[in-house]
Order: structure tokens, then sequence, then C-alpha cells
């Protein structure tokens, strides 16, 4: 019976959050940040998942954490129709990271910070925290990445940027389990960003590791793993920052090509070979990762309402 009640919420919330969702009908926004993160959350949209645009103005400014920054921005729609919104709130001593949620994207809740590594003091970072709705489990997973200095072997990798990958679950973002390891590849990994493929899943990230500092996946039973079966690297040196859409009978990577300065792409089908589509794809200049997501025509409408730039 839980299930069957799991699976209506998740349902539920795909009609409250999605809406004309059939082949170009659909209607796409992504989450982004300029700079150093210290303007807040932007968006880009788009009719087609492959050519983006600003929506003007920056929605939220970032105001917890030590450096008040909103590094990252991950968006997710809850089973009643509320968006989550985690983020990065500095580069370092931020043992947490920053949250609101909001109705319609416009109007937010109060910023919280939520610490998650203060049970291991030495914790460098709390970097890139990206949500799942497990609908099976009927909660929140959050994944992001920290180096605790010492704990794994470094490598080529400096002891204070050897990151793993840590998790928490949550029903309500009120209260929250305990902070535990979610990925330990035998290398430093960050960016995680998780994904249903039929009745697997798949966790897509950086392998931070020097000189690699590519994309992989790996592949679990659960979102919360164990994984295995780590792919080759399916993206140059110096790409990071995955975010993943499904596209009728595709999946589309979309990945931050920081040294270049460029947003890049790769279609799979079945997440062992890849495309690389970046000429295809465009964006506008400046913008740096975060989550791409269908929402109702109605959202971008009230967005592009709005003109919050100064």
């Amino acid at each position: 019976m839980r299930f069957k009640i799991s699976l209506f919420l998740f349902l539920t919330s795909t009609a409250l959050c999605v809406a004309r969702d059939s082949g170009t009908n659909a209607v796409y926004l992504f989450t982004s940040f300029r700079g150093n993160g210290e303007d807040g959350l932007r968006f880009l949209h788009s009719h087609d998942a492959y050519h983006w645009s600003n929506v003007p103005g920056t929605f939220l400014k970032p105001a917890v954490g030590s450096s008040k920054l909103m590094r990252d921005p991950s968006l997710l729609c809850g089973p009643d129709g509320t968006y989550h919104l985690v983020w990065t709130t500095g580069w370092h001593t931020d043992q947490g990271f920053g949250y609101a949620s909001s109705k319609d994207l416009i109007h937010w809740s109060e910023q919280r910070f939520i610490p998650v590594m203060q049970h291991e003091p030495t914790t460098v970072n709390v970097w890139a925290p990206e949500s799942f709705y497990d609908n099976r489990g009927s909660q929140f997973v959050i994944c992001w990445a920290s180096t605790i200095p010492g704990r794994f072997p470094d490598f080529e990798e400096p002891a204070t940027n050897n990151h793993r990958m840590y998790y928490l679950t949550t029903s309500d973002f009120e209260k929250f389990a305990p902070a535990k390891l979610f990925f330990d590849p035998g290398y430093s990994a960050i960016d995680g960003f998780i994904v249903q493929d039929g009745n697997r899943y798949v966790l897509v990230h950086k392998d931070n590791s020097r000189p690699k500092r590519n994309l992989r996946v790996a592949f679990g039973e659960t979102p919360l793993g164990p994984w295995r079966d780590v792919s080759l690297p399916f993206t140059r040196e110096f790409t990071e920052g995955p975010s993943v859409l499904k596209i009728r009978e595709d999946w589309i990577i979309y990945y931050d090509a920081y040294r270049a300065k460029r947003y890049g792409a790769v279609r799979t089908k079945d997440f062992k070979t890849f495309t690389d589509i970046s000429r295809d794809v465009s964006f506008p200049e400046g913008h740096k990762h975060g989550t791409a997501l269908k929402v109702q025509w109605s959202v971008l409408d009230r967005l592009l309402s709005v003109n919050t730039q100064k």
C-alpha cells in the first residue's frame, strides 16, 4: 500500500510541476549563477532543450553561510508542488549548504543554512548539493562533495582537495537523517547528479582526480547505491557540473567546460555510448552550472513577467 501511495504522490507532483510535457510542447528551465555566485539565483529557459536564453533578473539573493554565495543551485519540485532549492554557500569553512523553498519560484521562504558535516570537524567544504526525490522511499536524497583531510589516499590530490560524496535524506526539509558516505570510487569525486533510468539509477559525476577532471557515470539499484560499474570518462578534461534531461528517447547531459569557458552536452540512450552534441546547443555567455528541469508554461510566463535586474 505504501508503494501505491508513494507512486500516487509522485505522479501528482509531476502533474503539479510539469504540464504539456510531450514532444516540443515541453518548456524547460535551467538554474544558473554568475561570477562567484554573489548575485544570486538566475534562470535560463528553452522550448527545445537545445537553445537556451536568459530569464531577465535575479530571483533570490544569497543570505546564509559565511561567504553568502549562491553557487551550484539545485532545484527540485516535490510531491506537493513545492520547489526546493539547495546551493553551495562558500568555497571553504562552511560545513553545510543553503536551502529555501517556493511555490512559484518568485516568492521564497526564509533562507536556512543546513549543517551536515559538523560531526566531522576537519571537513574542508560542502560543495554542489544536489537533490533527488526517491518516490519509493517517499524521501528526498541530497548528495554533495566534501573533503576530510587524511580520510582517503591522496595520490596526486592535495589533502584539502580530495573529495568523496556524502548524502542525507529528509521527507520535509525539517528533520534530516545523519550524513553518510555516498560514493567512494577510489578517486576524488564531486558534482553528483542522480537520474532514474527504468529500474536502475545512474549517478553522473565528475572524476576530480588529477589529471582527469572529467565526467563519468556509475549505476545502482537504488538512489542510495551501492554504485558500481563506473564508466570510463565520456567528456574531455576540465568539465564539471553535469545536469541531465530526458528528451523523448534520449538523455542529454549538459556540462560546464570551465577551462574553455563554454557549455557543452552529450546525448545518450543507454549511458554507455555518448555522442558529443556541443555544437548543437547554445547558452548565454557567463552561465554557470545548475539544474535543468521541465516546468509548466505558466511558471515560465510568471518568471518572464518579473524583472528584478538592478
